[in-house]
């Protein structure tokens, strides 16, 4: 062999033994988002758009910016697969316009009564993002910040984050990983961990909005709906706990056998929760706390024949069915996302647990750890 010849198939050799060290970063996924879409730096810290695929074709996007889940793409009864959650084609939509959308919420899911509550004597004092009221962690919370990222395998994710003590007025440094699986069996499993080095409050959810007929065009009134819990915590005019629960039975509430979203709120329509929240938008007490092998909540769209099943560790599940979206927000493909055109399953503690002691606690300390864990498995109904 000449000398040419030889330098030119070590060339070869170098350049394929490279590209299999050091794959080109795939930038197009299947539910049509390009990655270079998400590549910034926010605070510092570079955000991306991470791929979870099963051999199904099930694939999950999520971006490191609020740990969010962007694109969801399942199969219907004829084998396509749809989007199935609202979210944005690029990382600017999320980060200029701060929303829930897909979002891990952190440090503590749902409404904190004045962004006050009591701990151990002492009164803490959190931002307040929601009228005279905190939400999801106060306009500094998890939804807005960059997450470490690891992808050990192509169906995983894990996400980590530093709460500086003292984040939106929240005591202690607080630790969190949050792991995203897809098994083959087309059920994303969350798990939540934390630690903290002082005495704190933590309740974290995922915020994703779904409409299983994958045409967010449209909305989710006639998605059939199953809540496996006989009470709920009623709000007042301000959408904060009272702290009393109530029984669901003759009421629009009760979804303890499946019906239609749109027949559940006509069954009383000018019910006084349902005009204070626009629909729903209230937490149900499950029958299943601790227990993932029974479902908190199922849904089916008639449409697309896709079904979800919510699992979760969680005592409770707050369902909303996106009455303050107001076209103003433009997702993915262009669509406007209408009133009621995605349907929030929230799995968390109750609301404004720290300022109702009977309930639930959401109390971490020192040497504790926090654990949560919720799966969405999704299905085929002909």
């Amino acid at each position: 062999m000449k000398k040419n010849q030889i330098n030119l198939l070590s060339v070869l050799l170098t350049i394929l033994v490279g590209a299999c060290q050091s794959p080109v970063k795939e930038q197009k996924t299947v539910s049509g988002l390009d990655r270079k879409n998400f590549e910034d730096v926010i605070e510092n810290k570079k955000t991306d758009l991470f791929i979870l695929r099963n051999k199904a074709g099930v694939e999950v996007c999520i971006t490191n910016y609020g740990g969010r889940i962007v694109s969801f793409m399942v199969p219907d009864r004829d084998g396509q697969l749809q989007d199935v959650v609202l979210g944005f084609d690029n990382i600017q939509e999320y980060a200029d316009k701060p929303s829930s959308f897909g979002a891990t919420v952190g440090r503590f899911a749902n409404r904190i009564a004045y962004g006050k509550f009591v701990l151990d004597g002492d009164t803490i004092s959190l931002d307040v993002n929601d009228g005279e009221h905190t939400i999801h962690g106060g306009a500094d919370g998890w939804r807005g910040k960059v997450f470490d990222a690891e992808q050990p395998a192509d169906n995983s994710l894990i996400l980590s984050y530093v709460s500086k003590d003292g984040e939106a007025g929240f005591p202690g440094e607080v630790k969190v990983k949050v792991t995203f699986t897809l098994n083959e069996e087309n059920a994303l499993k969350i798990d939540y961990l934390a630690e903290t080095d002082k005495k704190t409050v933590i309740n974290m959810t995922n915020h994703s909005f779904f409409n299983l007929s994958g045409n967010p065009e449209t909305t989710i009134l006639d998605h059939v709906l199953l809540v496996n819990a006989d009470r709920y915590t009623p709000l007042n005019e301000e959408l904060i706990t009272v702290g009393t629960m109530e029984n669901v039975a003759s009421s629009p509430f009760d979804f303890t056998t499946p019906i239609s979203v749109k027949d559940a709120l006509s069954r009383d329509s000018l019910h006084e929760q349902l005009q204070r929240a626009q629909g729903f938008d209230h937490n149900y007490v499950l029958r299943t706390p601790g227990k993932l092998d029974v479902p908190a909540a199922e849904v089916y769209s008639p449409s697309s024949g896709i079904t979800l099943g919510v699992y979760t560790t969680e005592p409770g599940i707050q369902v909303y069915s996106g009455n303050m979206l107001d076209g103003s927000r433009t997702g993915k493909n262009g669509v406007d996302y209408q009133k009621q055109t995605g349907l929030c399953l929230e799995p968390q503690h109750y609301p404004d647990s720290p300022s109702k002691p009977v309930w639930p606690s959401t109390i971490l300390e020192p040497g504790q750890q926090y654990t949560s864990s919720s799966i969405y498995r999704f299905g085929i109904k002909q």
